[in-house]
């Protein structure tokens, strides 16, 4: 379970302004344990797309922005003794966390590798061709350069192998709490706003098809997972668990104001304690693209 780096790495000129490259929700403890219930109460939609994507003992999976590695854990045991995970993030703290969970669970089969997911090559290029089944959630709507990240994995992945995808389109629109209230409308809108200042596109989705079937893919599979929470459901607590992670860097960073922010509070804990509110989720969309 060696990990991989660039072996050439070349910095911006000091004069030229660049956006941080860090994930937008951040490396914390706090982003770690949130991935970790997102990914749980995400976990069957997530096994029936891999399902239908042919993830099988003996093959060669990359994780594509893997994060702590919940999913690519998840990979390992399917794969199997005789296969392999192929887990890339450009956060060295989720890597780490990966490398403990893996040793833990004794999953040795598991190869972690730091770097950025818009420049494979730089750090796969030796397994060109290789790569049975690759897969991305959340990944594509935080990158400002989603055609480079497809481009290597046209590259990566072998003829008739396979790129699983979740990920958001129509995010700003269908995130709603209900009843309706302004307070939570204004401060969905300054999320999205936040995640295009950073070259995100909260609409990736509807992109995505196009991407891939320029660069050698077929597109197998197109659906959307749509949910909705109550106070009370377990899945109540991930769209908690975001605000808490991630109002206070949009109030920091001025997409919204403190006032904002309590006005949002206040109408998430109304909503919380009302029985007959609920909050209509972001759909995920999945795709799965074969490589012709």
């Amino acid at each position: 379970m060696d990990l991989r780096t660039p072996t050439l790495w070349t910095p911006m000129p000091t004069s030229t302004p660049t956006p941080s490259t860090e994930y937008v929700l951040g490396t914390g403890s706090d982003e770690a344990t949130r991935l970790g219930l997102q990914h749980r109460l995400w976990s069957a939609a997530t096994h029936l797309l891999w399902e239908r994507a042919k993830v099988q003992p003996g093959q060669t999976v990359l994780d594509v922005g893997c994060g702590p590695g919940h999913a690519s854990l998840d990979l390992a045991q399917i794969v199997g003794p005789t296969g392999r995970v192929v887990a890339i993030d450009e956060s060295a703290t989720f890597l780490k966390q990966l490398h403990d969970q893996a040793i833990s669970r004794r999953h040795h089969n598991i190869e972690r590798v730091l770097g950025d997911v818009q420049d494979l090559l730089a750090v796969l290029a030796d397994d060109a061709g290789m790569i049975d089944i690759a897969y991305a959630r959340w990944v594509f709507c935080f990158v400002p350069r989603p055609e480079d990240v497809v481009k290597g994995l046209a590259t990566l992945v072998k003829p008739g192998g396979r790129v699983a995808v979740q990920d958001y389109f129509n995010y700003e629109r269908c995130l709603t709490l209900a009843p309706r209230r302004e307070a939570f409308s204004k401060v969905i809108s300054a999320v999205g706003a936040s995640w295009r200042a950073r070259g995100g596109d909260t609409d990736i989705m509807g992109r995505l098809p196009t991407m891939f079937t320029q660069h050698g893919f077929r597109i197998e599979d197109l659906n959307v997972v749509q949910r909705i929470a109550r106070p009370g459901d377990s899945l109540w607590h991930w769209p908690n668990s975001f605000w808490q992670t991630f109002l206070p860097r949009l109030v920091e960073h001025g997409f919204i104001t403190p006032e904002d922010r309590a006005a949002f509070d206040n109408a998430w804990r109304d909503a919380s304690q009302d029985p007959a509110s609920f909050i209509q989720l972001p759909p995920v969309f999945e795709l799965i693209a074969v490589r012709d």
